[in-house]
Order: structure tokens, then sequence, then C-alpha cells
């Protein structure tokens, strides 16, 4: 009951954080100089009068307050209203085609970099002291040095040109056909066995979530490197070792406590990823949520921007209440 408790708190809370990075984003727009309709239009040479006729069928021209509660009541309804860059054109829309390639892209990103960072943590931790574990140390260091854009063109270059082996931009080969039903293009293609577009979104994956992956490994392999190496010191596996407890069902037991600090920076990273993957989505023409935000940045579109802004912040929030109930799961010290 404590730990639904909890959770029926937190899942309020997220209420609140939605409503601040709304405002903050909603000032911000109307801070900056400029007119968005200029932005869009891309010119200034408009008569004065078309020019508040324009704003008028906006919107912009109603007062702040009421722009601002106007816009939030909508969006409360599922309404993100329509672009000022494509007039007619529903932001809803673009938001169901946008985010699912940064779910998935996300998702597989932060799955290979888990599976590079913590199997180098945790072979570097068991060793440490050795060659092997500065190896590896240098290698988490100099993994999260590098410059997404350019490891990615140089996977491009190796991958791509040279070898010949998987595509180099987009999601899917246009000459597939695939009916989506979530609009993750893998998930898609399994629910609807069609294996041609399941291999192709795979083949089209593979790249984006590698670069991704190989530049976040890098925290990982040193957060559970060190924590797993103070955790093999501790007194509980010296007590386990002098009961004669075998060595595999203690590190176990070490890997259990060390990973508790590695799911809190896991659930971090993936909700930065989601609007942190622009550079990837740039590199590899990846048509997701990031590069759709720069885009709108670009034309000051109010309503896309703050359209993201919302999702945004609601899919963080969920995702801090679901690293918090893993905490408790792993770590049975706990209690809400």
């Amino acid at each position: 009951m404590g730990l639904l408790r909890y959770v029926a708190v937190r899942a309020a809370l997220i209420i609140p954080t939605v409503l601040i990075l709304y405002t903050i984003a909603f000032i911000i727009l109307r801070v900056l100089p400029g007119n968005p309709v200029l932005a869009v239009l891309g010119t200034r040479s408009i008569p004065e009068e078309q020019l508040r006729a324009i704003e008028h069928q906006l919107g912009l021209d109603k007062p702040l307050y009421v722009q601002y509660f106007d816009y939030l009541w909508r969006a409360l309804h599922g309404d993100f209203g329509t672009s000022l860059v494509i007039q007619g054109r529903s932001i809803a829309a673009d938001l169901r085609d946008r985010l699912p390639a940064t779910i998935e892209l996300a998702t597989a990103g932060l799955l290979v970099s888990l599976a590079l960072g913590l199997s180098t943590g945790l072979v570097a931790g068991l060793r440490r002291g050795t060659r092997l574990d500065t190896a590896l140390r240098v290698y988490g260091a100099l993994t999260y040095t590098l410059f997404i854009p350019w490891l990615g063109l140089l996977l491009q270059l190796v991958f791509g040109v040279w070898l010949r082996w998987l595509p180099v931009s987009g999601r899917i080969d246009p000459s597939v056909n695939l009916h989506t039903v979530t609009g993750l293009y893998v998930l898609d293609a399994l629910l609807t066995r069609n294996w041609a577009a399941l291999r192709s979104a795979l083949a089209h994956l593979v790249l984006p979530a590698l670069t991704l992956g190989i530049v976040l490994s890098g925290p990982y392999t040193r957060l559970l490197r060190n924590h797993l190496a103070a955790v093999l010191e501790s007194k509980f596996v010296l007590a386990y070792r002098a009961r004669g407890v075998r060595e595999r069902r203690i590190t176990l037991h070490a890997l259990r406590n060390a990973l508790i600090p590695v799911v809190t920076y896991a659930g971090l990273q993936f909700a930065l990823l989601l609007g942190g993957a622009v550079l990837t989505e740039e590199t590899f023409d990846w048509p997701g949520i990031g590069t759709y935000l720069v885009e709108k940045i670009q034309y000051r579109d109010y309503p896309a921007i703050q359209a993201v802004v919302l999702v945004f912040a609601f899919l963080v929030g969920v995702i801090s209440l679901v690293v918090d109930v893993l905490y408790a799961l792993l770590d049975p010290r706990i209690r809400y």
C-alpha cells in the first residue's frame, strides 16, 4: 500500500511539472524578439493590414493570458492546434508520425549502450587493478567524448559506403510496404509478420542505434565498474566469503546492489534521449521529433513547440516514476 500511495502521489506531481515547463516555454517564446508570422513568411515586406489579419486569424493578437489558457485547455483535450508553417496541418498528426521514430531510436540506443556499458563495466569491476581494467576505463572515458555526427559519419562510411552492408539514412526502404499499427516499425513488422519490413527496419536502425549506444556506453562502464568494486569490498561480501558462498552467487548479489545507481542513470538518460537525439537524427536523416522541434524553432511555430514541450514533459515524468518503482524492486531496503 505504501508503494501504491507513492505511485499515486508521484503520478499527481506530473501535472504541475508539465504546467511549469509549459509556462516556461510559453514565456520564452513570447519574450524572444521577432514576429512568428514574419519568420514563417520569410520576409518583412508585407503590408501592415495583411500582417494584422494573419495574426488575428492565428489568434496571436489575443491577450497573452487568453492564449495561454486557450491552448492549454485545448491541449488537455488532445487538440494541439495546427502548424503556423503549414496551414491546416494538425500538430497532433505530426507528433503521431514523428514521436514513434524517436522512441524507437532512443530505445534501441539505450539497449545498445546498456549491453556495451554493463558488459565492459562488469568485466572491469571483476578484473580491477589489471591492464584489462585500465583499458576498459579508458574506453569509458573515450567513448563519452566522441562527437555523435563524427562517429555516425564514420560508421556510414565504413558500413554503408565501403562494405555496403547497411543503409545510411531513413527508417525503411521505400520499396517495402508496412502497415503501421504503433508507428514503431520494428514492432509493427513483428505484429503484422512482415519479415521483409522487419529486415529493412532493423537494417536502418543498426547504425543510428550503434552510434548512440557507443557514445552513451562510457558512463555505464565507469559507473558500474566503480560501484561494483566498492560493493565487492563491503562487509556483507566478506561475510559471504567467510561462509563459503560460491563466488558466482556473491557476484550476482554484488551486481544487484551495484545496478541501483545504474537504473537511475538509465532512466534519466532515456528521458534525455527523447529530446537529445537531434544530432543522430540529423546525421542519419531519421524523421524523429528532435528534427521536427529544430525545424519548428527556426520558424517560431508557437503551437508546435508548445506541443512538443508538453509531450516531452509528460514522458519524462512517467519515466521518472518508472525509475522510482524499479528502485524499490532492486533495493529491498527502500520503503515507501
